[in-house]
């Protein structure tokens, strides 16, 4: 996606002097997190106070799609990433400002199996994100940040996407990479997400991202899968050789368009007053919140 404007969007990380972030939707702070000095996580804290950018979907439009194409495809992707840019572009609070955006199935592999049922267990409003596997606790090593707390399973708007999933129509989960909490937050599907996990599946999550665009980046990047590709052919003998090199050349292509659509830095603008203003704003709107980021 090409987007023209704004220059500042109405839902924008923030960020004032040390690692200190707050998500903003319009004036109203809807997530402050706080980096640890040791590179480990983040402690990050709710407000309750977010609001989706997009409107809430219909069943109807859920089986059009399903319709359509079959979900999950490549297709049935590709319609719902259409809407959600349509609805993206006139949200006054969305995440959209000038440049160029992916909104995309998981091409990293960023989910891990083990970590979606800790969602339903462990997902409090004030916690902390594990980095590189380095956390206090093993629940806290999360792939995806609710930005509001998740409804129960029983909730009666869950359960109406619940007997989507089991009809097999449930839309995708859209999901906003932050580069600076490392983790992707949920944008819209909460309770979708929830009913997917309480019939024991997995949501479909579209990734919305700013687009690594620049050329020397994605050269900087390729040039080690392609020389350990060359290595690796180069040592390869014998009559399974080309079914091998085969595989090789699959596996350098799949490389190398995941670095192609790679993620770019998300941008923050400055907290207006600083780290004084942010503590004070933290005080106010996430009272007793003391996170220990030294540490």
């Amino acid at each position: 996606m090409r987007v023209e404007g704004p220059v500042k969007p109405g839902l924008r990380v923030e960020c004032a002097d040390g690692r200190r972030l707050v998500l903003m939707q319009g004036a109203a702070p809807v997530l402050f997190a706080r980096q640890r000095a040791t590179h480990y996580g983040l402690h990050y804290a709710r407000t309750g106070r977010y609001v989706s950018p997009l409107a809430p979907l219909r069943a109807e439009r859920a089986r059009a799609v399903a319709e359509f194409a079959a979900p999950g495809s490549a297709e049935w992707s590709e319609r719902w990433a259409a809407h959600a840019e349509a609805e993206l572009r006139e949200a006054a609070e969305g995440p959209l400002h000038a440049g160029v955006w992916r909104l995309v199935p998981d091409l990293h592999r960023w989910f891990k199996p083990v970590n979606w049922p800790k969602l339903l267990a462990h997902d409090p409003d004030r916690g902390h994100l594990t980095w590189f596997g380095y956390g206090d606790l093993v629940e806290d090593a999360r792939d995806l940040l609710p930005l509001r707390a998740l409804s129960g399973p029983e909730a009666p708007r869950v359960k109406a996407y619940r007997r989507q999933y089991r009809e097999g129509v449930l839309p995708p989960v859209f999901a906003w990479w932050i580069s600076g909490l490392n983790s992707p937050v949920v944008l819209d599907g909460h309770d979708r997400l929830t009913a997917a996990l309480a019939e024991g599946g997995r949501p479909e999550v579209l990734i919305l991202a700013r687009a690594a665009v620049d050329p020397e980046w994605v050269a900087l990047m390729s040039a080690r899968p392609v020389e350990e590709y060359e290595k690796r052919v180069a040592a390869l003998e014998g009559p399974l050789a080309a079914a091998r090199i085969a595989h090789q050349s699959r596996s350098l292509a799949a490389d190398l368009r995941s670095i192609a659509g790679g993620y770019d830095l998300t941008r923050a603008w400055p907290f207006p007053g600083g780290a004084p203003a942010w503590d004070a704003a933290a005080a106010t709107h996430v009272p007793g919140w003391a996170p220990d980021a030294d540490r």
